[in-house]
Protein backbone atom coordinates (compact mmCIF):
# COMPACT_ATOMS: atom_id res chain seq x y z
CA UNK A 1 0.00 0.00 0.00
CA UNK A 2 1.19 3.49 -0.74
CA UNK A 3 1.29 6.20 1.91
CA UNK A 4 -1.74 7.85 0.32
CA UNK A 5 -3.72 4.60 0.45
CA UNK A 6 -2.66 3.97 4.04
CA UNK A 7 -3.71 7.49 4.98
CA UNK A 8 -7.16 6.98 3.40
CA UNK A 9 -7.59 3.61 5.13
CA UNK A 10 -6.55 5.12 8.45
CA UNK A 11 -9.17 7.88 8.22
CA UNK A 12 -11.85 5.38 7.11
CA UNK A 13 -11.15 3.30 10.21
CA UNK A 14 -11.10 6.41 12.42
CA UNK A 15 -14.50 7.49 11.06
CA UNK A 16 -16.00 4.27 12.43
CA UNK A 17 -15.10 5.24 16.00
CA UNK A 18 -15.34 9.04 15.67
CA UNK A 19 -18.50 9.27 17.76
CA UNK A 20 -17.11 7.19 20.65
CA UNK A 21 -14.99 9.40 22.94
CA UNK A 22 -13.53 6.46 24.85
CA UNK A 23 -12.35 4.65 21.71
CA UNK A 24 -10.99 7.89 20.21
CA UNK A 25 -9.02 8.53 23.42
CA UNK A 26 -7.55 5.01 23.28
CA UNK A 27 -6.67 5.43 19.59
CA UNK A 28 -5.05 8.82 20.23
CA UNK A 29 -3.01 7.50 23.16
CA UNK A 30 -1.82 4.54 21.08
CA UNK A 31 -0.83 6.78 18.17
CA UNK A 32 1.08 9.07 20.56
CA UNK A 33 2.85 6.01 21.97
CA UNK A 34 3.79 4.86 18.46
CA UNK A 35 5.07 8.32 17.55
CA UNK A 36 7.24 8.58 20.66
CA UNK A 37 8.68 5.09 20.18
CA UNK A 38 9.68 5.91 16.59
CA UNK A 39 12.57 8.06 17.76
CA UNK A 40 13.68 5.46 20.28
CA UNK A 41 13.78 2.59 17.80
CA UNK A 42 15.63 4.22 14.93
CA UNK A 43 18.64 2.10 14.14
CA UNK A 44 21.81 4.07 14.81
CA UNK A 45 23.87 1.51 12.92
CA UNK A 46 22.26 2.32 9.59
CA UNK A 47 24.72 3.85 7.16
CA UNK A 48 25.14 4.48 3.49
CA UNK A 49 27.12 2.14 1.27
CA UNK A 50 29.88 4.76 1.08
CA UNK A 51 30.05 5.09 4.89
CA UNK A 52 30.20 1.31 5.25
CA UNK A 53 33.10 0.95 2.81
CA UNK A 54 34.89 3.92 4.40
CA UNK A 55 34.71 2.14 7.77
CA UNK A 56 36.07 -1.03 6.21
CA UNK A 57 38.95 0.86 4.61
CA UNK A 58 39.74 2.59 7.91
CA UNK A 59 39.77 -0.77 9.70
CA UNK A 60 42.03 -2.31 7.06
CA UNK A 61 44.44 0.62 7.36
CA UNK A 62 44.51 0.28 11.15
CA UNK A 63 45.17 -3.44 10.71
CA UNK A 64 48.10 -2.73 8.36
CA UNK A 65 49.49 -0.25 10.91
CA UNK A 66 49.21 -2.82 13.71
CA UNK A 67 46.60 -0.85 15.63
CA UNK A 68 44.27 -3.81 16.11
CA UNK A 69 44.02 -6.57 18.69
CA UNK A 70 43.11 -10.24 18.43
CA UNK A 71 42.37 -12.89 21.00
CA UNK A 72 45.19 -15.33 21.54
CA UNK A 73 44.54 -19.05 21.06
CA UNK A 74 42.89 -20.42 24.23
CA UNK A 75 42.43 -16.94 25.71
CA UNK A 76 39.05 -16.25 27.32
CA UNK A 77 37.13 -13.07 26.60
CA UNK A 78 37.76 -11.84 30.17
CA UNK A 79 41.52 -12.40 29.76
CA UNK A 80 41.48 -10.67 26.37
CA UNK A 81 39.63 -7.67 27.78
CA UNK A 82 42.05 -7.41 30.72
CA UNK A 83 45.06 -7.59 28.38
CA UNK A 84 43.63 -4.83 26.16
CA UNK A 85 42.93 -2.63 29.20
CA UNK A 86 46.53 -3.02 30.35
CA UNK A 87 47.86 -2.16 26.89
CA UNK A 88 45.51 0.83 26.72
CA UNK A 89 46.71 2.14 30.10
CA UNK A 90 50.35 1.78 29.04
CA UNK A 91 49.59 3.70 25.84
CA UNK A 92 47.84 6.49 27.78
CA UNK A 93 50.79 6.76 30.18
CA UNK A 94 53.21 7.07 27.25
CA UNK A 95 51.15 9.95 25.81
CA UNK A 96 51.14 11.89 29.11
CA UNK A 97 54.82 11.31 29.98
CA UNK A 98 56.99 14.34 29.19
CA UNK A 99 60.63 13.96 28.28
Amino acid sequence: MTALELNAEFFRAMSLIADDESMMTKALNYIKKLASSKNKTQDTTLMTKEEFFAKLEKGEEEYRQGKTFAMLPGESYAEFRKRIQIISLKFQNKKTTKY
